[in-house]
């Protein structure tokens, strides 16, 4: 069988998805296609926006299935989408969460043959359900790589608390730190490092290559991808991978991309101080949002920055590619290609932002190719009017 994961609820978590398809939005400790991946035990294809696809092209067979790619699997999920025949939904109230279909760019969205699942349990509609939703995510990803599993050995140096809730992978260091893992559990992967003198609370992952940097304080549930550096405060976030945030300062309740850093003693707040529910910005409806929540901070996208000293109010929305620095609060929805800070923005052109990029991959053995600078051209066209 021939297994697509297509985009849902796309337009409402931008500008996370400018620059990916909704599966690989990170939440737990591995992305959305990869936990699909592990369950059906084959690659995937992905039905996503055309600017895309050259970097996620689709794969058609004679029969596919297609999966919403905006719902995280599960045992009992993934058994009722193996089992659906052909021309037929599953479906949950209105919400489509597989398909059997022989042609995928056919109307088999209209089908009159239905099939409603309960096991439709964890799934990302808003911004905020990542770090929302991220410690109910780390723990089944938690059982689902370890299972059956040993963990390398943890090192007496360590404080430990709950050591059958910790796994460390091969090549994970870990020396005079605090594992504290009753409230979830702690996942470090494969040559991760944490420093002397950190504090860790679950649920914690930390990806493969990455590193927590001496003294640092993780408040769960929070995620730090592979090939990152964290350091400072950070409670209840999110860094999907290959950026930094490896200097004093807080990050709380916020979402970090790919590709972004950090400056050194920035903070975000997380909590207004009238404690009313944080707005955000929403790209598709053009104007903020209620989330109902209390505490929401930050959400970065793709190859943004920020300078020392940076302050981010509660619920600031960064977009792609942009540059921030200087003293104040800048506003709390900062454009895609944007360059400034409380004082004002200029664009910040393409081709300057592309010279960073390539930098900036070096660094990690990457290559920014052409298919990633028409993506990144793409966004900057669609986003021009948020510059104005």
């Amino acid at each position: 069988m021939n297994y697509i994961l297509f985009d849902d609820h796309r337009n409402n978590l931008l500008p996370l998805t400018s620059t990916r398809p909704v599966c690989d939005i990170r939440i737990g400790i591995l992305t959305i296609r990869e936990k699909w991946e592990l369950y059906l035990k084959t690659n995937t294809s992905t039905l996503t926006e055309d600017y895309l696809s050259i970097k996620h092209p689709l794969k058609v067979a004679k029969q596919n299935i297609l999966i919403n790619g905006s719902v995280c699997p599960n045992k009992n999920l993934v058994k009722e989408i193996l089992s659906l025949k052909s021309g037929a939904l599953l479906v949950s109230d209105d919400t489509i969460i597989a398909a059997n279909t022989s042609d995928p760019n056919s109307d088999w969205r209209s089908s009159d043959t239905k099939q409603e699942t309960k096991y439709f349990s964890l799934y990302v509609e808003r911004l905020w359900d990542i770090f929302q939703k991220n410690g109910l995510a780390i723990d089944a990803d938690f059982h689902l790589l370890t299972d059956g599993r040993k963990s390398e050995k943890i090192r007496k140096t360590n404080q430990v608390t709950n050591p059958q809730n910790i796994f460390l992978e091969k090549g994970a260091k870990v020396e005079f730190a605090t594992l504290n893992a009753t409230l979830g559990p702690i996942y470090i992967g494969k040559d991760a490092e944490i420093m002397e003198g950190s504090l860790i609370r679950g649920p914690f992952s930390l990806g493969e290559h990455s590193q927590v940097k001496m003294g640092a304080k993780i408040y769960g549930p929070t995620t730090v991808g592979p090939e990152s550096k964290v350091g400072g405060e950070i409670n209840n976030s999110v860094i999907f991978g290959y950026s930094n945030k490896a200097h004093d300062g807080f990050l709380g309740n916020s979402v970090i991309a790919e590709w972004c850093n950090i400056g050194a003693d920035s903070n975000n707040s997380n909590l207004k101080n009238n404690y009313a529910p944080v707005r955000l910005w929403n790209y598709h409806l053009e104007k903020f949002e209620t989330t109902g929540l209390t505490f929401c901070g930050l959400i970065m996208a793709d190859h943004s920055k920020c300078g020392i000293n940076t302050m981010f109010n509660t619920g600031t929305v960064v977009g792609v590619s942009a540059n921030i620095f200087g003293p104040g609060f800048p506003r709390n929805f900062i454009a895609d290609f944007s360059w400034g800070g409380s004082g004002g923005f200029t664009t910040y052109l393409p081709k300057d932002a592309f010279a960073t990029a390539q930098k900036v991959y070096e660094r990690r053995n990457k290559k920014f190719d052409e298919v990633e600078q028409d993506i990144l051209k793409r966004v900057f066209d669609m986003t021009e009017k948020h510059r104005k």
